[in-house]
């Protein structure tokens, strides 16, 4: 069993901060959103990674290789993004017939994992939504077994949505597939996509079958990703014990997270608030927000906020998003 992880997408629903963050390096809840996916298949028993890189490709790597140094791991590159299908298709030579889980490098999802991991069959992650003619959609039977697959529709048959997760048995016949795409110029919005594979899998009698999972937190724009950091905070209660903290006059409203290295004084932190580490943050309030590394906030009122990485944020605001290595004084 191999894990693919396509991350090579520019991330631009989250600018400034993808141009110099890598959206699944954007931190969540206290992880990135790619450790995040890497943790789960790693606690059901897989070992094997193929990351697929592109934008910003050696800051994946680096990370990768530093917070999981114990994994077998692979990097292919697509130079040029035509879809999710043609980042599959460039794995083919370290896949060759092997099992594979593909998980789309912004999904989080809750869902069993090593029920989907060891399953005897090829299956396909769902969700109810309101709108499904945003994402892939899955018509189903009474079993849950899929019928039909399609790529944002302008008529949607089903709010049955594609969440991004794939565990795919046949992999032979998934490349053959993607290669029939490519060489009959099957594109959809412009890309070859991974959902019309699959369904070209299903019409050459392939057994594709649902799973639904559990909950699917949007991390793809900065008030969704701000929603998903607060409901994950609250699943998972922070990492900070309110009773215990040793920040100098600061008062800590759960539930948050806060990573080693930070300095806090004279504050109001929460709720729903993740700090990256070896962050400053004086005289200021913060509450709804994500909190880069190495920033400095001083005398601040940041409310539904996401700061990148090495900013500098002084004076007074209420709703921001600011990109890495930026400064502001409000003064």
């Amino acid at each position: 069993m191999k894990a693919i992880i396509p991350v090579a997408g520019a991330g631009t629903k989250l600018r400034p901060h993808t141009y110099t963050q890598p959206k699944a390096l954007i931190p969540i809840a206290g992880k990135t959103i790619l450790s995040i996916i890497v943790d789960q298949l790693q606690e059901a028993g897989v070992t094997e990674f193929i990351f697929i890189v592109g934008y910003l490709g050696e800051k994946i790597q680096d990370y990768v290789k530093g917070a999981y140094p114990h994994l077998t791991t692979h990097f292919v590159f697509q130079n040029e993004r035509h879809g999710t299908g043609h980042a599959i298709k460039l794995t083919q030579p370290l896949v060759k017939n092997d099992e594979v889980i593909v998980v789309l490098g912004d999904t989080v999802c809750e869902f069993d994992v090593k029920q989907v991991v060891t399953s005897s069959q090829s299956v396909v992650g769902v969700k109810k939504v309101d709108d499904p003619r945003n994402f892939g959609v899955a018509e189903l039977d009474d079993n849950e077994n899929i019928e039909r697959l399609v790529e944002k529709p302008a008529i949607p048959k089903s709010n049955m949505a594609l969440v991004g997760i794939y565990k795919i048995k046949e992999t032979a016949l998934l490349f053959e597939c993607l290669a029939q795409l490519v060489k009959e110029n099957i594109k959809t919005n412009g890309d070859y996509n991974l959902t019309d594979a699959l369904q070209c899998m299903v019409v050459k009698g392939a057994k594709l079958k649902a799973f639904r999972v559990k909950s699917w937190f949007d991390c793809g724009r900065k008030d969704t990703l701000l929603e998903s950091n607060a409901t994950l905070l609250k699943k998972g209660g922070g990492n900070v014990n309110p009773n215990s903290h040793t920040h100098e006059n600061t008062i800590i409203i759960p539930p948050v997270s806060i990573a080693p290295g930070c300095l806090i004084r004279n504050s109001v932190i929460g709720p729903h608030v993740a700090i990256g580490s070896n962050t400053s943050i004086q005289n200021s309030l913060v509450r709804d927000s994500i909190i880069g590394s190495y920033t400095s906030l001083f005398e601040v009122v940041l409310d539904n906020s996401l700061i990148g990485s090495d900013a500098a944020v002084k004076g007074l605001s209420r709703s921001l998003n600011i990109g890495d290595n930026t400064e502001i004084d409000f003064g």
